[in-house]
């Protein structure tokens, strides 16, 4: 099957990958309120309408997240992803020094939570840990 674009903006690109039952995102620039939302938003949506259980975040140009962000995602879209059924994450890590912290706290607090999270360098990486889950 071939992968579908659920969204795409100036912000974010986002696209469910069948085949692996793997909800990507790509994030273009730093991500204005409300833009995180609609990305997480969209990315649940294929999780429980698909029973994927698979993230791929290509976080390279992500510059930071805002506080009201991360806390509308620790109280809306984690129980919902977990729900869903949300069991494995992987990071293409930040090339920005803040983004790549704040990554790194939430790593942490994911593994916690019962999420599987690993790193990379590479989409192609990140793809190919997720596959072989």
């Amino acid at each position: 099957m071939s992968t579908v674009t659920a969204l795409d903006d100036e912000y974010a690109t986002l696209w469910y990958h069948p085949d692996g039952k793997i909800v990507h995102h790509e994030i273009h620039k730093f991500l204005v309120p409300g833009a995180l939302e609609k990305l997480l938003s969209a990315g649940a949506s294929l999780m429980e309408t698909h029973g994927a259980q698979k993230w791929l975040s290509d976080d390279r140009k992500n510059v930071v997240i805002s506080k009201q962000d991360l806390e509308w995602a620790e109280v809306h879209w984690i129980p919902r992803v977990q729900k869903a059924g949300f069991r494995y994450w992987a990071i293409v890590v930040p090339g920005h020094a803040v983004a790549a912290l704040q990554m790194r706290a939430l790593q942490a607090k994911r593994r916690t939570q019962g999420i599987e999270v690993a790193t990379f360098e590479t989409v192609e990486e990140g793809m190919a840990w997720l596959r072989s889950r």
